[in-house]
């Protein structure tokens, strides 16, 4: 428990607290405050000097710190939600598993800081001096750490997940680990990113939203093996869904499955999102073969002008039923290689029957052709 002489000080105001840490530190005997487990919360310590003080397990929820000197402090499982730290020093301070959340550390000094597993959930970094700080298993989620300084950080483990690091500095962190899904890094110094544990060889990227994918290609024997599997199973499947035509995509979609393809098909007549186009491309660039249903075509001559030219490896099959005709632009797709003649079906039964030999085997052999030889 804290002790009691400590906390009197503590009612005495800045000044006097102050003047007997600065007393205290010319006596061999050095004191160290003891506020272990102390009640502060809601208190007003501003300025205060609590360097290497004990303030492990203390409520200091509410707490107003601002310019507050923590160096070399014991702060573990501490309560810090909501804090006011704006400016406060933590050089080398003992920060594991402190909750942290909604505090205010907007250009704080957390240099050398231990802040293994401690809870930043939505906290105010902004500007913080970050530098070797130790953030593993750390909660950073939906933080703003907007230019704040991490180089050579422990991240390992740390949860960003929507963190904000634009313009922030993570030269030489260390990475590996980390759950880093719609984080913003506009701005962002990323430049020699460890993605390994310091126990093996030191491998560095420069970005941080592949890390993770690199990794993987790196540590896991089998993920290549993975991605040729889901590159010779994957077929999108784009078209309209107007109720008559939908129908006919979906028997595609079960066919394509019968068959031990993985279908994905692609609904044209949804809201269209600015980077629809983006989308389809990524699916494009994940398909063994596309097939296209020009049938009253209506945004697809946008998306095939995104994927034919670009991906000579991804066949495309166009189909069309009879008695409809091809959009105009679709003669401008003839001479790639990799378009394939339009098949045209009288009905869905005949489209069924035939799916095999007349779209599935062409686009087969186009496609193993067009595979990159490594």
């Amino acid at each position: 428990m804290a002790n009691e002489g400590h906390l009197a000080l503590l009612k005495e105001g800045s000044k006097a607290w102050n003047e007997w840490r600065r007393k205290s530190r010319r006596r061999r005997d050095r004191v160290t405050p003891d506020l272990y487990n102390a009640d502060l919360a809601g208190r007003k310590f501003d300025s205060f000097d609590f360097h290497g003080a004990n303030l492990g397990q203390a409520d200091l929820s509410c707490t107003s710190l601002r310019h507050t000197n923590f160096d070399k402090a014991f702060l573990e499982d501490a309560n810090l939600f909501s804090a006011d730290l704006v400016s406060s020093h933590f050089w080398l301070a003992a920060m594991a598993n402190a909750d942290l959340r909604r505090a205010s550390l907007a250009s704080a000094a957390l240099s050398r800081a231990d802040l293994t597993g401690a809870n930043l959930a939505e906290a105010d970094l902004r500007g913080a001096d970050l530098r070797g700080a130790t953030l593993r298993s750390a909660n950073l989620w939906h933080a703003d750490l907007s230019g704040a300084r991490l180089v050579g950080a422990t991240l390992q483990g740390a949860n960003l997940v929507f963190c904000n690091l634009d313009d922030s500095d993570l030269s030489g962190s260390y990475i590996y680990g980390i759950s880093a899904w719609n984080v913003s890094v506009e701005g962002a110094k990323q430049t020699d990113l460890v993605i390994t544990r310091r126990t093996q060889s030191r491998i560095t990227v420069d970005n941080l939203e592949v890390a993770q994918f690199i990794y993987l290609l790196l540590d896991n024997k089998r993920i290549r093996q993975v991605i040729d599997t889901v590159t010779s199973k994957v077929v999108l499947i784009l078209g309209r869904f107007s109720p008559h035509r939908k129908d006919i995509l979906d028997q595609i979609k079960l066919k394509l499955r019968f068959l031990g393809y993985t279908p994905v098909l692609f609904d044209f007549e949804g809201p269209q999102a600015r980077d629809l186009t983006e989308t389809v491309s990524t699916l494009a660039h994940l398909s063994r073969f596309v097939i296209a249903d020009i049938t009253d075509a209506k945004s697809i001559p946008q998306e095939l002008s995104a994927i034919v030219p670009t991906l000579p490896s991804v066949p495309v099959q166009p189909i069309i039923q009879a008695g409809a005709y091809e959009y105009g632009m679709f003669e401008h797709f003839a001479r790639y290689s990799w378009v394939l003649p339009i098949y045209k079906y009288d009905d869905p039964m005949r489209l069924m029957s035939e799916i095999e030999g007349a779209i599935i085997r062409p686009a087969e052999e186009i496609a193993e052709r067009q595979r990159p030889r490594i």
